[in-house]
């Protein structure tokens, strides 16, 4: 699982902010940045960013 530990860099970072910004869920930003959930979570908590709720919401 080296993966998870792949250096971020500025575009991946900024993608990340966006993707928070928008409520996107943790899972998906997974997905879309091909990180582990682990990953995202983990630096979006050292951003001081709080994700959006896994389950949906209108």
């Amino acid at each position: 699982m080296a993966t998870s530990d792949s250096a971020w860099t500025l575009e991946n970072v900024s993608e990340l902010r966006t993707l928070a910004r928008e409520r996107v869920p943790v899972s998906i930003i997974s997905l879309k940045l091909k990180r582990p959930i682990e990953a995202v979570s983990a630096k979006l908590a050292e951003l001081g960013i709080t994700p959006a709720s896994e389950t949906g919401g209108a």
